[in-house]
């Protein structure tokens, strides 16, 4: 809570506050970084019982702020939060101590135990840097690398997402976004994308040939087409679709399967065609009107079975 200045009790307590050596020193020091009262007694070269002492009076005076981490408290100064004259006294004040002796030196010792915190993390990395991927897995998860990738989304963003199927890609995208809308031609799908949406109020179904997809031109920042192009018959018709819904500059995401020949996996699968070259989805994409910004083969993960697979990215023209 900011503090008015106003009142004579308050502005003799900030300068109470101030008016001391040893506080001046702290304060300079947890001005620059959060420290626990043992680094603090380390850079001062003071016992724990003075540092802690003089701590809890500049923490009552509203000059700097804790938590706790564990077992340790660590204090830190945070001059945006002081009221305006505080700030204006700790300027001067700090002016006029820039050159002490003991400033300098506690100046040496706080360089000393931040490089000591560098090389302790920097040690950690060289000793995991092998096995990092997989510690990190073990210990935190894949989910939130994919998290922090779609947290670059812009959230108003309206997303096409073509062929939804289940809903899976779909449910994944909602918290992200302002709207996804899930085409997909298949009664069935849509019925087990509609139990796995149900709860995503942003999340909107709808059944329709993606030949005609039924959504407003124009509408959408973005469309996904994952694993849907081998199944139509007429890719260039869906591509043309696709960019008619998108805004202009809006973003269109294919991904599927690169040229194979199992044909016996094709008809497993339903599919329509055996894969596609890079140069060919480049081709479909500049003729419905839009601009390749990214055309490459995905590295296949290990353990998956099916044909390897393609990425292509690209934006509707302006023009």
């Amino acid at each position: 809570m900011v503090r008015v200045a106003a009142q004579p009790e308050l502005l003799l307590g900030w300068m109470g506050a101030l008016a001391d050596p040893i506080r001046l020193r702290l304060l300079r020091a947890l001005e620059q970084h959060e420290f626990g009262v043992a680094e603090l007694c380390d850079i001062l070269q003071l016992p724990q019982s003075t540092v802690s002492r003089h701590l809890k009076l500049l923490a009552d005076e509203g000059w700097l702020r804790s938590r706790r981490q564990a077992t340790v408290h660590l204090y830190r100064m945070a001059p945006a939060e002081l009221d305006t004259a505080a700030r204006k006294l700790w300027i001067v004040a700090r002016e006029q101590t820039e050159g002490w002796p003991a400033v300098k030196q506690d100046q040496l010792r706080l360089n000393r135990r931040l490089q000591e915190r560098r090389e302790t993390s920097e040690a950690f990395f060289a000793g995991a840097a092998g096995q990092w991927d997989k510690l990190r897995n073990d210990l935190y998860g894949r989910r939130f690398a994919q998290d922090a990738m779609l947290a670059l989304l812009p959230e108003d963003a309206v997303v096409a997402d073509l062929g939804c199927g289940t809903g899976f890609v779909a449910s994944q995208l909602a918290p992200w976004v302002g709207q996804v809308i899930g085409v997909d031609g298949s009664a069935a799908m849509l019925k087990a994308a509609g139990r796995r949406t149900d709860e995503l109020l942003n999340v909107e179904l709808r059944r329709g040939d993606l030949t005609a997809v039924p959504i407003e031109d124009r509408s959408c920042d973005a469309a996904l087409l994952l694993l849907v192009l081998s199944y139509v018959a007429d890719g260039p018709a869906v591509l043309s679709e696709v960019s008619r819904i998108l805004k202009p500059g809006g973003r269109a995401v294919i991904v599927d399967l690169l040229p194979h020949d199992r044909e016996d996996f094709r008809e497993q699968m339903g599919q329509q065609v055996l894969g596609f070259e890079l140069e060919q989805v480049r081709s479909l994409l500049t003729e419905a009107g839009m601009s390749v910004t990214r055309a490459m083969t995905i590295p296949p993960e290990p353990d998956v079975k099916g044909p390897a697979l393609f990425l292509a990215a690209a934006r509707r023209r302006t023009i």
